[in-house]
């Protein structure tokens, strides 16, 4: 099983930028595929982008494509999410997650997942 915990969550103003981190521990992060999900008050959680195992191939939600880049070391064990033009909707907490399956756009099959690192945009 692999432990993950984000990091690097916090205040932004609209329009600004932030970089999210994942490190993982336990078992080689290579092993799996790895999404980015996120859930705002009382809101349900929701997909955010997803990045295969090898890093060749990914996929966002439609209010993250071309603002939101996911990518992974898995020389370091590490995924991460960078933001662009953040908006007050992008407001929530994000979780990092992993999945054994080779494609999934689902939370339900995601294994294992972090705390979570809350964002906040606000001016």
């Amino acid at each position: 099983q692999v432990q993950l915990v984000e990091s690097g969550g916090g205040l932004v103003q609209p329009g600004g930028s932030m970089r999210l981190s994942c490190a993982a521990s336990g078992r080689a992060v290579s092993r799996y595929a790895m999404g980015w999900f996120r859930q705002a008050p009382g809101k349900e959680r929701e997909f955010v982008a997803f990045i295969d195992r090898g890093g060749g191939s990914t996929s966002y939600a439609d209010f993250a494509k071309g603002r939101f880049t996911i990518s992974r070391d898995n020389a370091n064990n590490t995924v991460a999410l960078r933001m662009n033009s953040l908006r007050p909707e992008d407001t929530a907490v994000y979780y990092c997650a992993s999945t054994a399956a080779l494609w999934s756009t689902s939370a339900a099959q995601y294994d294992n997942w972090g705390q979570g690192t809350q964002v906040t945009v606000s001016s």
